[in-house]
């Protein structure tokens, strides 16, 4: 009986090289473009939409570069405290990476970055857990927008209905989500049927680095915050 792949072993040492060279590739990566850009950005971002932050990227990729994966890699890479950051003062910037965040270097000029990250939003379907932004609610009689061909997969979603003659009848009224609270599965299902979009795509600017000066965006944060002990 010949031997499954599945159960070939598979060398660990060799995994960790892989991923130090990983690593090791990105804090070169973000060293190099420290040199490269004027100024540097650590913004962070919500309902990230990959596709749609991939287009971002790509309008500015003539003038900037975007870092998003591991925090601590990106730490590492501009220095964590001022003993051993790569520039005066980056260590502040490393000590805002966190949580849902990354690193923006760019050679354009302050107030184009700051309109470009103000005026940026996306909007989308939300996904299951997204805290609902509104009422949604289906009010009984037919659901024309639907054709006859939907009606099991409608009642799987909870929703009272059948078919007459070829149509489809909500038997009742039908809340499919309500305000202030997150979306099951069968909610996000339907509001994608409805093309209601409850997501929106944000990216926020955190904090600005140059060789000249350091900016504060969050409200809140003091430069005390960020400062090295």
């Amino acid at each position: 009986m010949p031997k499954s792949k599945r159960n070939r072993p598979v060398t660990l040492s060799k995994t960790k090289k892989k991923g130090r060279e990983h690593k090791e590739s990105i804090v070169n990566s973000i060293r190099d473009a420290v040199e490269k850009y004027n100024s540097i950005y650590v913004f962070s971002f919500e309902n990230m939409r990959n596709l749609k932050f991939k287009e971002f990227r790509e309008q500015h990729k003539l003038t900037s570069r975007f870092f998003l994966g591991s925090n601590k890699v990106m730490q590492v890479s501009l220095g964590r405290s001022a003993a051993d950051e790569i520039r005066p003062g980056l260590h502040k910037v490393s000590k805002l990476l966190c949580g849902d965040s990354g690193l923006f270097l760019t050679n354009l000029s302050r107030e184009e970055v700051e309109r470009l990250f103000n005026e940026y939003e996306e909007y989308d379907f939300a996904r299951t857990g997204t805290t609902a932004t509104e009422m949604v609610e289906l009010k009984e009689g037919p659901l024309e927008q639907f054709t006859h061909e939907m009606e099991p997969f409608l009642r799987k979603q909870g929703m009272p209905v059948r078919l007459n003659k070829g149509v489809i009848d909500l038997v009742s009224n039908f809340v499919v989500c309500e305000e202030g609270k997150p979306l099951s599965p069968e909610s996000s299902r339907i509001l994608r049927l409805l093309g209601t979009k409850m997501a929106t795509f944000r990216l926020h600017l955190i904090c600005r680095w140059s060789p000249e000066d350091f900016e504060l965006y969050r409200e809140g944060l003091d430069e005390s915050d960020v400062e090295s002990a």
